[in-house]
């Protein structure tokens, strides 16, 4: 048979699986109905493993092809239930409140916490998203999200991956536990030099400080000093920078911003010693409400699946029915359990689009763990 016939035949195939779709997705509507005055859920895991086993046992040697084809249909019915009789979730609510009362543009002011002191990569950050902002200076990442917490700072600027050096982690737990909201970002062009007091030549070095990010940025050349010389994390880039200005110590160096030279009075020793020049960090601005600005494009969530073959997919595929994509996935292990983990998502979408909110509703409803962190744009 010529290959134009059997396509011929797949083509008229293909309608007879498109109208028993329809009629099945229908079937399905009816359904929901039936299971909302009822007041009965969505899932019924006894009737899917029923029609599963029933299409693997009927396919013969395409069984595993049939159960995977019947685990997709079961989870678009599942997704079309939900939207038509599940109740409201918590993140609906918080995404409809938020958008009764959308600001138009991202703040130009406001109290804002920042990691750090004068002269960091955080302080450009908040610069940069908040140009007329009032900038309180704290010591950790958690203590930022504290400021903000207890309302001595409307807003916290964080940093929260880095091109070169991956995700900030200790950020992304701190999103998890303390419930705040991202409601902008920013990325910055991010340039190492290593800098120590005036007249100190590479020679003199023995030790050198940097915070942790710094130093995984600049691990190359860090790698190919003499192993005399000790590397020390510090709080800060900036913090180095000035604990370096500071100390009577003639025999010590710090990797910061070109600015932090002029800012505390060091020289240049080294101006290329970071890993590549294509160094960039995303910083985020986190607040107690999820406020959406005008323009927010990006969505981030925390979620988790069942530690079960095929469960991301499960997930993934509801983004993939609506069209949604993903720009980044990244799991971390849970602290405390075994092989248990939770995945880090971000959307390029809006909530305000058709399909995302639901989707949003879907994954809150099926996830053990979902935290809605926002919709926002980058500045």
């Amino acid at each position: 048979m010529e290959i134009t016939e059997i396509r011929k035949q797949i083509d008229e195939t293909d309608k007879v699986i498109l109208e028993q779709f329809l009629t099945r997705m229908k079937l399905c509507e009816e359904i929901a109905a039936c299971k909302k005055d009822q007041a009965l859920p969505v899932f019924n895991r006894e009737r899917e493993r029923e029609i599963l086993a029933r299409a693997e046992e009927n396919a013969g040697p395409m069984g595993p092809y049939a159960y995977y084809l019947f685990s997709v249909l079961m989870e678009l019915s599942r997704t079309r239930q939900g939207e038509l009789c599940a109740a409201p979730t918590k993140v609906r609510t918080q995404i409809e409140k938020a958008l009764e009362k959308e600001e138009d543009f991202f703040p130009r002011t406001g109290t804002v916490a920042c990691q750090g002191v004068e002269g960091s990569n955080g302080q450009a950050a908040c610069d940069k998203l908040l140009p007329r902002g009032k900038i309180v200076y704290v010591k950790t990442f958690a203590a930022v999200f504290s400021a903000v917490e207890s309302g001595l700072c409307k807003y916290g600027v964080v940093p929260i991956e880095n091109s070169t050096n991956g995700s900030v982690r200790s950020v992304y737990e701190l999103l998890q536990k303390r419930g705040l909201f991202i409601v902008g970002a920013t990325n910055l062009q991010i340039r190492h030099e290593l800098l120590a007091k005036p007249g100190v030549k590479m020679e003199d070095i023995k030790e050198i400080y940097s915070h942790e990010q710094a130093l995984g940025q600049c691990s190359k050349y860090l790698n190919s000093l003499d192993d005399s010389v000790k590397i020390t994390a510090a709080d800060n880039t900036a913090a180095a920078a000035k604990m370096v200005a500071e100390t009577d110590r003639r025999d010590c160096a710090a990797i910061a911003s070109h600015d932090c030279a002029a800012l505390y009075g060091l020289t240049v020793i080294n101006d290329d010693i970071q890993d590549s020049d294509n160094n960039h960090t995303r910083f985020i601005c986190v607040a107690k409400e999820p406020t959406i600005h005008a323009g927010a494009n990006r969505i981030s969530l925390i979620l988790s699946s069942d530690n079960k073959p095929g469960a991301l997919y499960g997930i993934l595929s509801k983004l993939a029915v609506r069209g949604i994509n993903m720009s980044k996935l990244e799991s971390c292990p849970v602290t405390g359990r075994n092989f248990e983990y939770v995945f880090f998502i971000e959307l390029e979408a809006s909530v305000k689009e058709p399909g995302v909110l639901p989707v949003l509703d879907e994954l809150s409803r099926v996830c053990e763990v979902f935290h809605y962190l926002g919709c926002y744009a980058s500045v």
